[in-house]
Order: structure tokens, then sequence, then C-alpha cells
């Protein structure tokens, strides 16, 4: 179970990648839902009420504990390699972010069916206001505790949908470097307050989601395609900076804009190659996945 929780760490630390696809590869995805859902609002009484043997019987430690030390190990372990390609190879990085972004939005979109009408107007909504959206957010965002406790809240709630990348929300609300440098430097302030976040998410919104998913699973995925389509404009490599500031002894840039890369030459290829790269990665886990849900249904059978 720390192996299966290590290649979901390794997935949310990538934006693009989710830690709920690698969970439904490896056959413990419902499993994992239904351990959330076990933090329910009876558990929280048992707590409140000093009856902790009870609080503890009710959730499946045997199951969330391996996992989640195998998520921790993985992300601890990655998050510096991150970093440092961040700071120094940032188009690199964000080529082949794009490309694992691009086909996630494939492969959601693609195990939709049937695509009509209603389909591609949800999917419209999602993508404009997605767009939109995206381009309201300031590049700078607040690092007070409650923006990091919302930021891990939304980020967990992605990170258990299938397709969706909880890092790429920390992308989009421009929070995934300084959640990055926070767990290199295991700055405890930050992680505590985005670990409580995360936790809220998970457990507030789990039953949700899969409600959401069960009565509306059309409708939501279509947003969420759209949403994903739209949000490409957060992680398109090339950026002319329009407007910075000097906060002490660094440059903040606070307006991009996207622009063409007319005179890039040979490191445009490498990009593109780079694009390929996590498209066809994003492929690959999804096959996985496929193949796996084949398996499943031919043991329920």
């Amino acid at each position: 179970m720390a192996l299966k929780g290590m290649l979901m760490g390794a997935a949310d630390v990538v934006p693009g990648v989710s830690g709920g696809t690698i969970a439904f590869i490896t056959g413990i995805y419902d499993t994992l839902l239904e351990a959330i859902s076990s933090f329910d609002l009876r558990w929280f009484r048992l707590v409140f009420t000093g009856r902790f043997r009870e609080a503890y019987d009710k959730i499946p430690w045997g199951f969330l504990l391996p996992l989640a030390l195998g998520i921790a190990l993985s992300i601890f372990s990655l998050a510096r390699g991150v970093s440092y390609l961040l700071n120094n190879h940032p188009q690199e990085l964000w080529s082949f972010f794009f490309g694992l972004v691009l086909a996630s939005t494939w492969v959601v979109a693609s195990g939709i069916t049937p695509r009509r009408l209603q389909f591609w107007s949800f999917l419209s909504v999602g993508a404009v206001g997605s767009y939109l959206l995206v381009g309201l957010i300031p590049m700078s965002t607040p690092s007070s505790f409650w923006f990091t406790f919302l930021s891990g809240s939304v980020a967990a709630t992605a990170m258990i949908l299938p397709g969706i990348s909880g890092s790429f929300i920390l992308v989009l609300l421009s929070q995934y470097h300084r959640i990055l440098e926070a767990v290199k430097t295991l700055d405890l302030y930050v992680l505590i307050w985005f670990i409580a976040g995360a936790f809220l998410g998970l457990v507030s919104f789990s039953r949700f989601l899969k409600w959401l998913l069960s009565r509306y699973s059309l409708q939501t995925l279509a947003v969420l395609c759209g949403f994903m389509l739209g949000s490409l404009r957060k992680v398109w490599p090339y950026q002319e900076v329009l407007e910075s500031a000097q906060f002490h002894d660094k440059v903040v840039v606070l307006k991009t804009r996207n622009v063409l890369p007319l005179d890039g030459g040979s490191e445009v290829v490498l990009h593109g190659l780079l694009m390929v790269a996590g498209f066809l990665l994003v492929l690959g886990i999804s096959a996985l996945a496929r193949r796996a849900q084949k398996k499943e249904e031919l043991v329920h059978d």
C-alpha cells in the first residue's frame, strides 16, 4: 500500500497528472473514497465528546496510514528536483506540464459519451469561465494563512477526481512554487495550514463529489474538461512580463501575457518535444487505467 501511495505522491507533485488516476489504476480508488468518507459528522462528534476509541475504530487506519506515508515520502523526495527545474529551466518544465494538462483534458473528454449539444455547451461554459478566471487571478497571490488553507482545501478536492490534478489547481492559484518551497525547506507554518485545508477539503467534498458524479456525471465532467482547456492559458511556457515590482531583494512578476515563440530556434523544438512527451505520458497512464478497469470488471463478473 505504501508503494501505491508513493505513486500517487509522485503524480500529485506534477500538474496534469492526477493522484486520483493513479488510485484508479492501482485498484484502490473506491476504497480510498470510502475511507475518506469515514471522516463524517459522526466521527467528529465522537472525537469532540471524548470517545476516542470509537473514533479510532471507525477509520480504516491500516489502509490510510501506509498510503499517506507513501504519498508524503514521494512528495518530499521529488519537491527539491521540481523546485530546481522551476527556478533554472522554467520554459522546459512548463512545456512538459502543458502537454500533461492538454492530454488530461483529452483523456477525460474521450471518456464522456454521448458527446452531444449538452456536452459541448457545458464544456464551453467551463472553458470560457476558466479562461477568464485565470486572467483575473494575479501572478502573486496572498501568502497569508487563510489563503494557504483555502489552497490546500481546493487542491485536495481536485486531487481525488481522476484526471484532475491538485498541483494544477495550485498553479492556477499561483501557489505551486510556494508550496513546493515549503515542502523543500520544511516550512511547518505553511505546511500545517496547507495540510489542515487539504484534510477539510477531502472530508467536506468527498461525499458531495460522489453524489455529483453519480447524478450529473456528464455535466460535471464536461465542465471539468472545459475548465482544464481554458486553464491552459496559465501553463503556456512563453510569457512576456508586462508588470513587475521589487519586494526587498526579490523581483515579483505581477502581470504577464502569452506570446508565440517566433524567434526561439532550436529551443522551440525542444519545448515541442517536451509537450509531446508529457502528452504521451498521460495517454500511457490512461491506457493502464482502462486495462485495470477491464480486469476489475472481469473479476466482478
